[in-house]
């Protein structure tokens, strides 16, 4: 299906291009979505209009953008989580946590915004890129931390284990003990 796209769509393409894409693509997202609509001879003049407007609009938008992208630059996001052999995390930090994280901060941003092709899955230093404005991003420093681990919980979780399957297999054998009666 050809449609005319009425915003910028990652890995698609930008506000007022011709892009032909699948029938489902469009009919489940890009028309629901208000992202883009059926390329017809009316619609690319109802575009032309939009793009105008949505030119002005961005125009007044990008200042207000840069300022905030100078102030998210200063910001550093501290993460700790669990982590296995080398510093890999049993889980991941995403995209929707770091929105989240920037939003708690007191940024007004769509956490839809955050930009990374994977969910940071290593303990360290990373740089995170938010899409704030079609030609202004921000980058944020993220820190992933290793948990620390208390040995004295860890040897009291594995007594209550070895404890839990002592009664399991004391209660065992007293059931078996029932049925040879």
């Amino acid at each position: 299906m050809e449609v005319i796209l009425k915003e910028d769509v990652e890995k698609l393409g930008d506000a007022g291009q011709n892009v032909k894409v699948a029938d489902g693509y469009a009919r489940n997202y890009l028309l629901p979505q208000g992202l883009a609509v059926k390329a017809t001879a009316s619609a690319i003049e109802i575009i032309k209009e939009h793009m105008k407007a949505r030119a002005k609009r961005l125009a007044e938008q990008k200042t207000d953008a840069e300022k905030m992208a100078a102030e998210m630059g200063k910001i550093t996001l501290v993460f700790v989580r669990r982590t296995a052999d080398e510093g890999r995390l049993y889980g991941s930090v995403t995209p929707s946590e770091i929105g989240n994280a920037i939003i708690e901060k007191g940024f007004a941003i769509d956490k839809r915004k955050v930009v990374m092709d994977l969910p940071i899955k290593k303990v360290g230093e990373h740089k995170v890129s938010i899409k704030l404005h079609p030609e202004v991003r921000a980058v944020v420093t993220v820190i992933v931390n290793a948990e620390e681990v208390d040995q004295a919980e860890i040897a009291e979780r594995a007594r209550l284990m070895e404890e839990a399957e002592l009664a399991e297999k004391k209660e065992r054998q007293e059931m078996e003990e029932n049925r040879e009666e």
